[in-house]
């Protein structure tokens, strides 16, 4: 990525119809300033209780990937109680070939449960969501590593997900498979982040949660001690992405905290900044990012 903070737009599938989150995403892919694009994963409107408009991720990005050629592409953060991780291990070779090897593979716990009870998808409670996430993780790391390439592929005994001579053929382009960045915040998920990923998400800020715009005393406490767990393994934090997300609002007065905000972020350590924009505003929207907020944020880290 570029020099200075890198800097993302995010522009989630939720409330918006298929034409307007299409041009937003044309017109991301006409301002160079941006060096990422990201979306959430809901099957419904996570700023409600149950239901609302929201198309899949995954299938989505794939869809919309020409509109951005050369950028970096992911998602903050897929659930893992969505998908399989062999399956997702599959759709993110299949990204990281589609986009030379600039998939950013982003994954949470899940915790929404409107949009899991409607549909029968299990939500299990906390300690054994956090268990399942972390054996994904171990399946997503042996799936995209050489020996799963080709016969006898990787054997890996497991309570959730055990693997018996598995294969990911074709491989991922990437060595090693897409770079994959988690967005656990307790205890556990901070020591699995230190130890397995190349990055961590600040969460985003949902409305009806009742959160305040952006809460970077929180990114900062919890950098801290992503910080400290990657001491306490002897590993070096150098090339170790910390992404903290912005809401961009609506308004121009929003626009302008926004760059007050991710500016603190930078101060703070993040070395990713990304601006979550409502994507009704479609392509009208995204100019006003990229004018109020993301180049002037440009040319102050350059």
């Amino acid at each position: 990525m570029s020099q200075g903070v890198s800097i993302g737009i995010k522009t989630s599938p939720q409330g918006v119809d298929w034409q307007t989150l299409e041009s937003a995403w044309a017109e991301i892919g006409r301002h160079d300033v941006f060096d990422s694009v990201w979306m959430n994963d809901h099957i419904t409107n996570a700023a409600q209780d149950r239901g609302g408009p929201s198309w899949e991720s995954l299938t989505s990005m794939a869809a919309l990937a020409h509109h951005v050629p050369g950028r970096w592409l992911g998602h903050g953060v897929l659930s893992n109680t969505f998908r399989h991780p062999a399956v997702l291990a599959k759709q993110a070779t299949v990204l990281d070939h589609l986009t030379g090897g600039r998939f950013i593979l982003g994954l949470g716990a899940g915790w929404h449960v409107g949009e899991h009870q409607p549909f029968g998808i299990p939500l299990p409670d906390m300690p054994e969501r956090f268990d399942r996430f972390e054996s994904a993780v171990h399946v997503l790391r042996a799936l995209f590593s050489d020996a799963a390439r080709g016969e006898p592929g990787v054997t890996r005994s497991d309570p959730f997900y055990p693997l018996a001579g598995a294969t990911n053929e074709p491989g991922p382009l990437t060595p090693g498979g897409p770079p994959l960045w988690l967005g656990g915040q307790r205890r556990r998920g901070i020591a699995l982040a230190a130890a397995y990923a190349q990055g961590w998400f600040h969460p985003a800020v949902i409305p009806q949660q009742g959160a305040r715009p952006s809460d970077l005393e929180y990114f900062s406490d919890r950098r801290g001690a992503l910080l400290e767990a990657m001491e306490r393994i002897g590993r070096e934090p150098t090339d170790f992405a910390f992404a903290a997300q912005v809401p961009t609002g609506r308004s121009a007065d929003d626009r302008a905290t926004c760059l007050e905000l991710a500016h603190e972020a930078v101060r703070r350590g993040a070395t990713h900044v990304v601006l979550g924009m409502p994507p009704s505003l479609g392509a009208a929207g995204v100019e006003a990012v990229a004018a109020d907020i993301a180049r002037p944020l440009r040319e102050a880290s350059a």
